[in-house]
């Protein structure tokens, strides 16, 4: 098994442990994070840490790193794990307390850090697509915090595996917000178009990397609200995430997306995406993960 962090020590992922009476495991009141690792390199880790900054603030709990602490355990996870490609997983909870809803007055924050392998979309994947399934966002109001309390989420993503499909797309008053596990791109008459940030949306890295590649290949961008109607007449739809990285979906409730396959958009997306990671992140440009495409 692998090496893991728990609260200052490095240990087998085997001897972990935490206090039944942790407020994660009592009331799921934690954030967490998962950054993605190519060749031994974090994918874009400062970005991934001021979000992790932003969903502690969001539940007013004091970070109980500092950033360069997060760099120097997260660069040891990376170097003792045997996988070239990873992700580390982040997870900070407000720590054991009597059960009570109120917050303790002086919590002990529990710190998780695991390695754990990265795989890519594969080829058939990228060949073929994927499915999806549509069903109604019945979640919290605060998507953008990364909320340790999935519970919503779990059920959602499972109508997908009940279906046998990759990703259930969320849609609210109509409207499409995210995927499950995962932002969610459009190609409507040409354009990329992909719902604006919210509280309803978590702030997606990869997200992020889409749109500087959209301004690197001069494909126009929309950010506004899409339709469910939009959603379905779409010429193309992606996931995107830091494990799913660009996903194409090429049937949606059934129905074939566009004409059923990846689309020409897809293409070029991918493949300029995959040259940012040889260039940028597998060291053949440079060293770090604050490369921009």
């Amino acid at each position: 098994m692998p090496t893991v962090y728990l609260n200052g020590a490095y240990m087998d992922l085997s001897e972990a442990r935490v206090p039944v009476l942790d407020r994660g495991f009592i009331f799921g009141d934690g954030v967490y994070e998962v950054v993605p690792v190519y060749s031994r390199r974090p994918f874009r880790l400062d970005e991934h840490l001021s979000r992790l900054q932003h969903s502690l603030d969001s539940i007013r709990l004091t970070n109980p790193l500092t950033v360069d602490r997060w760099r120097e355990h997260i660069h040891a996870l990376i170097r003792q794990a045997p996988w070239e490609d990873q992700g580390i997983y982040l997870h900070v909870t407000r720590g054991p307390a009597p059960r009570d809803h109120a917050f303790p007055a002086h919590p002990e924050p529990t710190v998780f850090m695991m390695p754990m392998a990265l795989p890519s979309p594969g080829p058939d994947v990228l060949a073929h697509g994927v499915a999806a399934v549509t069903a109604q966002d019945n979640r919290w109001l605060r998507g953008d915090i990364k909320a340790t309390s999935q519970l919503a989420n779990v059920l959602l993503r499972q109508l997908s595996v009940d279906a046998g499909c990759a990703e259930t797309l969320l849609l609210r008053d109509g409207q499409l917000t995210e995927g499950s596990a995962s932002n969610i791109f459009a190609v409507i008459q040409g354009e990329l178009t992909t719902p604006p940030k919210s509280h309803l949306i978590l702030p997606g890295i990869t997200y992020d990397v889409v749109l500087e590649l959209a301004t690197s290949l001069d494909t126009p961008v929309r950010i506004r609200h899409v339709s469910e109607a939009e959603l379905r007449l779409a010429d193309e739809l992606w996931l995107t995430s830091s494990t799913k990285e660009i996903t194409p979906v090429t049937r949606l409730d059934g129905r074939p997306v566009g004409d059923g396959r990846p689309g020409p958009v897809f293409r070029a997306f991918h493949t300029a995406y995959q040259e940012y990671k040889r260039r940028a992140m597998r060291g053949l440009e440079g060293n770090t993960s604050e490369h921009t495409p």
